[in-house]
């Protein structure tokens, strides 16, 4: 997914390094029940590889990468969607590692504990998310994770999922990010308990990029997160950038983005 993002980075003469969290990448969990021709009946009843997987497990192993990065120089930690709570939580476990933190459109949890709780609040209304629930395969509480089939024949659905997710993108370029899309996530990572807190995570520089063509995580919402984070560090409030994509559309903008992350760098 980053890899447009590191391409610029590079160019910019920036090293950077790419998180596969637990369960994902090569240790991602895809059933031969999800490849075609699919049975969704076996697919929705196999547990996941990733039932206990916590947010605690996230946290540890990129709390090791960056003691091991931090070897090579001061760490900037960004991160996208859910991926924020990840990198809230590593920031307030050890700050004194992290020079910067950088969310794009991610979740930064300040008065709720995780993302499902902010699911409930009126600035979450826009989203287009609650609407997918024709993706859904399999109970969550049975096999241990959500778990959605993006290799789905309803067109429809596809339709409506790039409408949320990446609607400017083309054709081509929306099948090419749907199918690095893997099916599974942990329900624990999603309810754990993502708060940050002032005297760590709030000593920890910040940026937020806004996405205004966000239909999952609305901009609505993205500015509820930047204000609760502002209250509760005053001193040290977000630095804002603004860029016009969808949640998953900034790749297509990965030069405008990484002249963002450089920009973040170079004021250190």
């Amino acid at each position: 997914m980053w890899a447009p993002v590191q391409r610029e980075l590079a160019l910019l003469g920036h090293r950077s390094y790419a998180v596969d969290l637990p369960g994902h990448g090569f240790d991602a969990d895809y059933s031969p029940h999800y490849q075609a021709p699919q049975d969704l009946a076996a697919f929705g009843a196999e547990p996941s590889r990733l039932a206990g997987v916590t947010l605690e497990d996230n946290v540890r192993q990129v709390v090791e990468e960056v003691r091991a990065l931090s070897a090579h120089g001061p760490v900037v930690l960004v991160a996208s969607s859910l991926g924020g709570v990840t990198a809230s939580k590593v920031a307030d476990t050890v700050p004194e590692l992290v020079a910067h933190v950088v969310y794009v459109s991610a979740w930064c949890c300040v008065t709720r504990p995780n993302p499902v709780a902010y699911m409930g609040e009126p600035e979450f209304a826009g989203s287009l998310l609650p609407g997918l629930g024709g993706l859904a395969v399999g109970d969550p509480e049975a096999i241990g994770a959500g778990r959605a089939n993006y290799r789905t024949a309803d067109k429809d659905l596809i339709a409506a999922l790039k409408e949320a997710t990446m609607a400017e993108a083309g054709d081509g370029q929306w099948l090419a990010f749907l199918n690095i899309m893997q099916p599974d996530e942990s329900m624990q990572v999603m309810l754990g308990d993502a708060t940050v807190h002032a005297d760590r995570w709030g000593t920890v520089p910040h940026t937020f990029v806004r996405l205004t063509g966000d239909r999952s995580l609305p901009i609505e919402l993205q500015d509820r997160l930047i204000a609760d984070a502002d209250r509760l560090t005053p001193d040290n409030p977000f630095t804002v950038h603004t860029v016009h994509a969808s949640h998953a559309g900034f790749l297509l903008k990965a030069k405008e983005v990484a002249a963002i992350l450089d920009g973040t760098v170079a004021s250190r």
